[in-house]
């Protein structure tokens, strides 16, 4: 085969730092669209931003030469300094890590979905218990000390 094709998509959580509730309904759109413009400025393909007042969700796919450690990262970077210098919110942060999850094609509708009804979902569960979830039906090892 003369080309290489691939289709690389995540679903990528992280939370703000301590889970504090920081992220307000009256910013929390143009918080979102920033980071979709992010991953665009890093060679990423975003495909939905979602989240609440203490995480976000985050799908999108990557070029197989990109790390998903250094796309989070810089994501993480340059969203809490957009925060802080356009919002006026001088301590927000992210929480150290994250959650990276693979996508198939064909799954890519039904995470856009969940990512963008966030509130609805959290009406049900913390997000804590949403993380565990996810972490439990991908088979994901963890240590729940460092979930809090």
């Amino acid at each position: 085969m003369a080309n290489t094709y691939t289709a690389l998509h995540y679903h990528v959580v992280f939370s703000t730092k301590n889970r504090e509730p920081v992220i307000h309904a009256e910013w929390r759109d143009r918080l979102h669209d920033y980071i979709g413009g992010a991953l665009r400025g890093l060679q990423a393909h975003p495909h939905g931003v979602g989240g609440t007042r203490d995480h976000v969700h985050l799908l999108f796919g990557m070029n197989p030469t990109q790390r998903l450690s250094d796309v989070v990262r810089e994501t993480k970077k340059c969203s809490s300094a957009w925060v802080r210098n356009e919002m006026r919110e001088d301590r927000f942060a992210w929480q150290d890590g994250y959650a990276g999850f693979t996508v198939s094609a064909p799954g890519l509708e039904a995470v856009r979905h969940y990512i963008m009804n966030q509130e609805e979902h959290h009406h049900e569960r913390s997000f804590r218990e949403e993380l565990v979830m996810m972490l439990e039906k991908a088979g994901v090892a963890y240590n729940p000390r460092f979930l809090e």
